[in-house]
């Protein structure tokens, strides 16, 4: 879910841009945020994912496959992060949405038996679960395509800030906000749901664009510190202490952060509210997270032969629309991967 710091990000450091306006830099993406977009938004009418005659998700290599070719197409230079082992601090988190899911799949079960198509795809939506051998299969595709990806220690947020945060790429790309805590310069957020999307139990559409979030226009424009927005981020609730202090949103937050300057002072308080999780920890693990500082990054020439085994031949994707979004990356790649990142300061200079 990630910690929610919607409500106190303003305008001045926040900016809706076109996939066009993205030309020429090197994003660094959380892989398994965007996979699980791809598994809730790339559905039948009634919430089942795609399949093969095999019975096996489709979905996340359909997303993956297209809409990586969509980015590379503008110009954008993906590199996908994974998420490697969780930490134990998250524990609690991930047994929460293990449960979210089974319940969701049971209502989903229950809606498509009674006929209510609306609610069995949004029931089906909440149990997507991503598994080991999608991921595997994600990596497999990701190589013949000639896209780069990096695997983390653990959490691939804190992976792709630490390469924002190194230069080795311009922004992470996630729709959580927790990478801002993990101290990514910038955040991009939309890359894979960009376009017209239909909003929950309602007959209306809306305009989804990418979004840029500059982090040191956000403090400024707050009046805090890094330090402060972690302590904020644990007041509301991220994925090592889910729920945060109750009472908390991310405006009382903000003005409690505001009084209690020192971090340190902050985080005793919170202590005593969360008697449950070691606020102390949470706060050295976004400051400190374990990354993978050996990495290696390359661009290359599509393998077709290799796309159309893993797509057509494994997977019965259509033969003729593969080969003609091959034709696409080919050239995307001619055209717009050879070229070194560029336009750094674009935004918020």
């Amino acid at each position: 879910m990630g910690v929610n710091l919607r409500d106190i990000i303003p305008s001045q450091a926040r900016q809706e841009v076109d996939l066009k306006a993205l030309k020429g830099y090197v994003l660094s993406l959380d892989a398994y945020n965007m996979l699980y977009q791809f598994l809730s938004a790339i559905r039948q009418p009634d919430g089942t994912p795609l399949r093969d005659s095999q019975g096996r998700i489709t979905s996340h290599l359909s997303g993956l496959f297209y809409r990586t070719i969509n980015l590379v197409e503008e110009g954008i230079k993906p590199i996908y992060v994974f998420d490697g082992k969780p930490p134990e601090i998250k524990r609690k988190e991930l047994e929460e949405r293990s449960a979210r899911r089974k319940d969701a799949q049971e209502k989903y079960i229950r809606a498509r038996e009674a006929g209510e198509v609306e609610e069995a795809r949004k029931y089906a939506q909440a149990a997507s679960e991503l598994s080991s051998d999608m991921v595997s299969e994600a990596k497999r595709l990701l190589d013949a395509m000639g896209i780069p990806w990096v695997q983390a220690p653990a959490d691939g947020e804190a992976q792709a800030a630490y390469m924002a945060a190194k230069g080795d790429s311009w922004a992470a790309g996630s729709q959580d906000y927790d990478s801002l805590l993990f101290g990514a310069p910038r955040l991009v957020r939309n890359l894979a749901i960009t376009g017209k999307r239909k909003l929950p139990n309602k007959e209306e559409y809306v305009e989804v664009r990418p979004e840029v979030i500059d982090l040191n226009s956000l403090l400024k424009s707050l009046g805090i510190t890094r330090e402060q927005l972690i302590v904020l981020g644990i007041l509301v609730g991220t994925d090592f202490d889910p729920g945060g202090v109750k009472g908390y949103g991310p405006k009382t937050a903000l003005m409690f952060v505001r009084n209690y300057k020192d971090p340190a002072k902050a985080l005793e308080f919170i202590r005593d509210a969360l008697p449950d999780v070691d606020v102390f920890k949470v706060y050295d693990y976004f400051m400190k997270p374990p990354v993978n500082q050996q990495y290696s990054v390359q661009f290359r020439e599509p393998d077709k032969a290799k796309v159309n085994e893993i797509l057509v031949k494994e997977h019965d994707f259509s033969e003729d629309r593969v080969s003609k979004a091959l034709e696409r990356l080919s050239k995307a790649y001619r055209e717009n991967l050879r070229a070194r990142q560029s336009r750094i300061d674009m935004w918020f200079s």
